[in-house]
């Protein structure tokens, strides 16, 4: 097995080093693909250092099996053609195609088998909170099916890269220390501040990380489940936090609820109300499962249950997510 990654300087990129190695993850070669900027910089991996190619229109990609794609959807429509012609499968974690008919959107634990149909041998990786959120809808929805989900998230600044990591860190010294916060990645300060803004509005005054968890869930699910989403930025570092309200065809019993999300795939139930045991950020990070808890019935629905949940944005909301995906690959012979 041939691997290469895209886009190996970033958060994701260097996630995806880690996560290959810890999973045992059967390649042979690898290849690392980066900027100008990156190309030549050397990573270790597996006691071995691989040096960064600076990626382009070339044959670079003859002989990969996978490609790991995490360089911006820009890079991503650019180099389709070239990191695929060769017949490599490209994973990609931008939005560059995830609303394209002709590519799956795939989270394996809800739609796996949907990476099959990839005309283009492209298969996107969807946004970080769709991820995190629909791995725990399944759970429910294989109860009942699911009509309505309003969404409320509270996204760290690893949403926005390895930069907006530094900057977080960076603003959170400076305030402490009575200097003005240095504000570049973000829109304002977010040290001791939310942003309920990410990403750009729309003509509708959603922004676009809100419309991506409406139509990505659809896509993913095989759904006429309609979703209404609040995204907020965190002063947090890493892992995303949702509070979600669904509203199922019938009414659902709790203890139901949380037996499915206990059964579920890559979720973990933490929901004791009387140890005050929940999700949160601080525990979840660089976990690899979507952790659930506070279930309870939605006083405002007879049909409404309503909970909260934490994801790592850069594993399952990233980078877990696309090794996944070529994890199921590779068993079931697809390549």
């Amino acid at each position: 097995m041939k691997v290469a990654i895209v886009g190996t300087s970033g958060a994701v990129g260097q996630e995806f080093l880690r996560l290959l190695d810890e999973r045992n993850f059967p390649l042979n070669e690898f290849v690392l693909f980066g900027s100008s900027r990156s190309a030549g910089r050397t990573y270790t991996f597996r006691g071995q250092e691989v040096a960064v190619k600076e990626l382009r229109h070339n044959d670079d990609f003859k002989g990969v099996d996978i490609a790991f794609t995490s360089a911006g959807g820009g890079t991503s429509k650019e180099f389709a053609e070239t990191i695929t012609k060769h017949g490599a499968v490209m994973i990609d974690n931008s939005s560059a195609f995830r609303m394209d008919s002709d590519v799956p959107l795939v989270v394996p634990e809800v739609n796996a088998e949907d990476s099959k149909n990839r005309p283009r041998r492209i298969i996107a990786n969807p946004n970080c909170s769709t991820i995190i959120m629909v791995v725990a809808l399944k759970a429910i929805e294989n109860l009942s099916h699911i009509r309505r989900v309003h969404v409320a998230t509270y996204q760290s600044a690893s949403g926005a890269g390895a930069a907006a990591m530094d900057e977080l860190d960076a603003q959170l010294r400076q305030a402490l220390s009575g200097e003005k916060p240095t504000v570049e990645k973000f829109k304002y300060q977010l040290a001791f501040n939310l942003i309920p803004q990410i990403d750009v509005f729309g003509d509708s005054d959603y922004t676009k990380e809100e419309l991506k968890m409406h139509n990505e869930t659809r896509k993913i699910m095989h759904s006429n489940v309609a979703v209404s989403a609040t995204c907020v930025r965190v002063p947090v570092i890493r892992a995303h936090s949702e509070a979600v309200w669904v509203e199922t065809d019938k009414p659902l019993a709790v203890e139901d609820v949380r037996s499915a999300i206990s059964a579920a795939s890559g979720v973990t139930l933490a929901d004791n109300p009387a140890s005050s045991t929940y999700p949160m950020p601080l525990f979840v990070a660089n976990k690899d499962d979507v952790y659930v808890g506070r279930i309870r019935k939605d006083l405002a629905n007879p049909n409404g249950i309503t909970f909260w949940l934490v994801g790592d944005q850069i594993r399952k909301g990233a980078a877990l997510n696309a090794v996944q995906i070529a994890e199921y690959l590779i068993k079931n012979s697809l390549l």
